[in-house]
């Protein structure tokens, strides 16, 4: 599952993006509303986390506007505004749950949960590419009808390959999504585990789906 974090404090932003990558999550963080909105917008994601104090657009105005424009993501509202008028506002611009800070990590991945379960009709469809098949809800991955056992990190690292298929992703696009915006580039950790998912994916199969494009980065193609 992938979920936005718009988030301007960057404590708090480092803290619950770790926290829910353990989870086994893909989070992307934006700093401020304007590039929340843009995010949000893409379609790309289950679940966003929308602080309500924020420079340039606020989140009541980010939500109001993704609602205008017919974005039905689940939203979640993190703030330190608690007084009941707050919260009323904020769920009457659109937000689906509301959390105040500080708050106990456990809560909010509840909260994430429930509002998960709630919207697994819109839930991200089975990713496919050729013979190859990523449920994000089961996490599961099979190659021609086997199971492939992956890691938690295998998983998303493959995840965000097949939903962009055909697309070269450097390999800092990879690095940051998947590792962080503060993990060292320099380290080649990211072609180590490209290397295990080539054996588990591509190994045994006359046609490879993982591509090295030279000087580019990765991308995942028939």
């Amino acid at each position: 599952m992938r979920i936005l974090l718009v988030e301007d404090d960057r404590k708090i932003a480092g803290f619950v993006q770790r926290g829910l990558r353990e989870e086994g999550f893909l989070v992307d963080v934006a700093r401020d509303g304007d590039e929340g909105f843009t995010l949000a917008s893409s379609g790309d994601y289950d679940v966003v986390v929308l602080d309500l104090l924020l420079p340039g657009r606020g989140g009541l105005e980010v939500c109001r506007q993704l609602r205008a424009q017919g974005v039905t993501v689940p939203i979640l509202m993190l703030t330190a505004k608690d007084a009941l008028d707050d919260k009323v506002e904020g769920l009457d611009s659109g937000a689906d749950d509301y959390l105040t800070k500080p708050f106990a990590f456990e809560e909010l991945l509840a909260r994430l949960r429930a509002l998960l379960r709630r919207s697994r009709t819109s839930a991200p469809a089975v990713l496919r590419v050729a013979d190859l098949v990523l449920d994000p809800l089961s996490r599961t991955v099979t190659r021609g009808g086997r199971t492939v056992e992956l890691t938690q990190r295998e998983f998303q690292l493959l995840s965000l390959l097949m939903r962009h298929p055909g697309q070269v992703l450097s390999r800092t696009v990879l690095l940051n999504r998947i590792w962080g915006y503060d993990f060292d580039g320099q380290t080649s950790v990211l072609e180590a585990y490209i290397r295990l998912l080539r054996r588990k994916i591509d190994a045994g199969h006359p046609v490879p789906l993982i591509h090295t494009v030279r000087g580019a980065g990765y991308v995942l193609r028939a």
